[in-house]
């Protein structure tokens, strides 16, 4: 149904934005923007440089655009003026206008300056990567906490990038120049653009307040899991890498899977037992990306802390790509940030390579040589899966006390909850009730305390 509703809005090449008469089509199609990316390449090689624009095209196309022509400048550092110096502008401003483009994305995060400098240079309007990112998440968030965070991303984005044009960056009329005005106008005055930061500093006050509510109800879930001591398993990677289709092969939780990147913002806690009967969740979080603006795990810090506060981390990588191990460090780079904030080591991680039911047997063999440490798998087809349930139950930790109790019959729940949460090791039916011996938790065993048998630990 949410893909329904995704498709409903189609973006199609050569028709117009205007709303001139939309009565003889199904859906309200919008026109896709015409894009040209740049980019500056100022370390690695030059596939690195390839790949991170084209990582960049896709971004561009997830948020509705079309792709007609890229570019990488080489240089040592951005140039602190125009992001790419001044004779790249004149050749890009050449290449925007025989392409009939309307729009420049950068492979970067412009300051203020470098934005109004090439808008004013190339005529058109100038993205950079930061903003399209928080674009796709804006048009992908469905829940309110999720709404929230991305509005109030986006307002720390763009408060220092507030601009007036003309008469909305006049003052009000002061002193004897308020006889103009009139009553009402006379005083020091207060530009529009002094007005639009101070709205903009309001909400995002009131935002923050909004999520640190949400965060106590997230919190007391989490508590009320833990305090029932059950194993949490958080599902992180790269964005796209297959980490919603993993949730779904190992709950049935019927999570929105759509080939895009960032598809589903929205962290989505399933209950999945393992295969010896042991209950645990399983948490699918946001993806990640190389550079991810900082303004996004600021605003995201909430999701973020399933990660920290999980028992075991499923790292999921796309064994599709051409540069897995880059996707892999992206990842652990903003984990590390996480964890730092936090206080607090992150759990043990699994690595999982996800899509190799499209990569060939030679693409295989180097996989395991990049990866030797990685459990591989295929979400789509189902192969791997159960191998994976094992070792992720083998990860998970374990009852530690060694009970040994004589269960009156009239106690049935105990010997289901024994069942449920402990690991039984023998089972017997007396006369006096079911003798049982398991290994629980430190709660389920203070429950059995009154019905210990001899021998019991």
């Amino acid at each position: 149904m949410e893909l329904e509703e995704r498709a409903s809005l189609r973006r199609i090449s050569g028709l117009s934005t205007e709303l001139e008469d939309i009565t003889e089509v199904e859906y309200r199609r919008l026109r896709l923007e015409r894009v040209v990316l740049v980019g500056v390449w100022t370390e690695g090689d030059a596939e690195h440089a390839d790949a991170s624009l084209t990582e960049l095209a896709r971004l561009a196309e997830t948020a509705g655009s079309e792709v007609l022509d890229g570019i990488i400048q080489r240089r040592d550092r951005p140039d602190p003026g125009t992001y790419i110096g001044s004779g790249k502008v004149r050749e890009l401003r050449d290449l925007v206008a025989s392409n009939g483009a309307d729009t420049v994305i950068c492979d970067g995060e412009l300051s203020p300056g470098q934005l109004r400098q090439l808008e004013e240079k190339l005529k058109v309007k100038v993205v950079d990567r930061t903003a399209l990112i928080l674009d796709i998440f804006a048009q992908h968030a469905r829940s309110k906490e999720g709404k929230a965070q991305v509005e109030l991303a986006q307002l720390q984005y763009f408060l220092p990038r507030l601009r007036g044009w003309g008469e909305t960056m006049s003052r009000q009329a002061g002193g004897r120049a308020g006889a103009n005005g009139g009553v009402g106008t006379r005083g020091p005055g207060e530009t529009k653009l002094e007005t639009d930061r101070r709205s903009v500093h309001k909400r995002i006050s009131k935002l923050r307040k909004e999520l640190a509510a949400m965060k106590t109800v997230r919190g007391t879930k989490r508590s009320r899991r833990e305090s029932n001591e059950v194993p949490g398993v958080a599902i992180a990677g790269y964005t796209n890498a297959g980490k919603s289709s993993l949730l779904n092969a190992l709950t049935g939780a019927g999570v929105l899977v759509e080939d895009a990147l960032f598809a589903t913002l929205d962290p989505t806690t399933r209950k999945a037992v393992t295969p010896d009967g042991r209950p645990h969740t399983l948490t699918d979080t946001v993806g990640f990306v190389r550079h991810l603006p900082h303004q996004l795990v600021e605003a995201f810090r909430s999701t973020l802390e399933e990660v920290a506060s999980a028992d075991l981390l499923v790292h999921v990588v796309d064994g599709s790509e051409s540069s897995p191990h880059e996707q892999v460090a992206a990842v652990r780079e903003v984990l590390s940030e996480i964890s730092e904030e936090h206080a607090s080591e992150m759990p043990p991680e699994l690595l999982v390579v996800n899509k190799i039911d499209s990569v060939d047997a030679t693409r295989m063999a180097e996989l395991r040589r990049l990866l030797p440490e990685a459990v591989f798998v295929s979400a789509h087809s189902g192969k791997g899966i159960e191998g994976l349930r094992e070792i992720i139950a083998d990860r998970l930790p374990r009852p530690e006390l060694f009970v040994n109790a004589l269960i009156p019959y009239t106690r049935g729940d105990l010997v289901a909850r024994l069942h449920s949460d402990g690991e039984v090791v023998v089972e017997e039916h007396t006369p006096e009730g079911t003798r049982i011996q398991a290994k629980v938790r430190p709660d389920l065993a203070s429950l059995l305390e009154p019905f210990a048998a001899d021998g019991a630990a």
